[in-house]
């Protein structure tokens, strides 16, 4: 039996019975809100273990829900949206959200995407047996407290760029490619994904590499995947 218990937020119907009929026929357990009121509503008394979000619901954006949602709590949020332009992804993983998914979507594309999310939550459960702190430069990452420093102050990273960053560090000045990171992180290499990798690794640089003098820790090899730079 899965244990996550996981709070669908669809208002479309046929997309809404879609999920839970996947859900229900993998022994997830699962709640459903029709808009935006129910949502969060619906976090604060149940406390599910993931969210799956769409962005278009009739009351209030999706945007504004993660942003109300993040203002307490750190459950892991996975959009299901049918906005599949670079902005929109953006605008919603700045908002909070852990990842994203472009309808129309595979079925077996959302299951990938809630394993990957319960294994990451059982690392993070299991986190207290990690020792090691990497620093290279002016990064510091305390693996005990699943933090990130910068120049001594806290980074502020979603889970998804909390784990793409340890990868790249882990692998420091090695050039990883996309299918490598994708199937790391998601554990597939589906197309879409490569386009998800895509959009958090610009917000993880634009956090990272945010002052104008500060160094470039993260290279781009076009068409082929990323390397973490040894900063001296």
């Amino acid at each position: 039996m899965n244990k996550l218990q996981i709070l669908v937020v669809e208002d479309d119907t046929p997309v809404r019975n879609l999920i839970t009929t996947t859900l229900k026929a993998h022994d997830y357990r699962f709640f459903v809100a029709v808009n935006g009121k129910e949502a969060v509503m619906s976090t604060a008394s149940i406390n599910p273990d993931v969210i799956l979000l769409d962005l278009g619901l009739p009351d209030i954006d999706g945007v504004e829900v993660i942003q109300r949602i993040r203002s307490w709590s750190t459950t892991p949020i996975i959009v299901i949206s049918a906005r599949s332009e670079d902005n929109d992804k953006i605008d919603a993983l700045d908002a909070g959200a852990d990842d994203y998914l472009t309808k129309p979507f595979s079925v077996d594309e959302l299951l990938a995407r809630l394993r990957v999310t319960q294994r990451r939550l059982a690392q993070m459960q299991g986190g207290a047996n990690q020792t090691a702190i990497y620093i290279n430069g002016h990064l510091r990452i305390d693996y005990v407290s699943g933090c990130v420093y910068l120049d001594d102050e806290e980074m502020h990273l979603t889970p998804i760029e909390y784990k793409l960053l340890c990868l790249l560090a882990q692998n420091t000045g090695k050039v990883l490619t996309h299918k490598f990171i994708t199937q790391s992180v998601w554990g597939s290499s589906w197309e879409n994904n490569v386009g998800s990798l895509r959009v958090f690794m610009a917000t993880l640089r634009k956090k990272l590499e945010k002052p104008s003098d500060s160094p470039q820790y993260i290279q781009t090899h076009i068409g082929i995947g990323y390397r973490m730079l040894k900063i001296e």
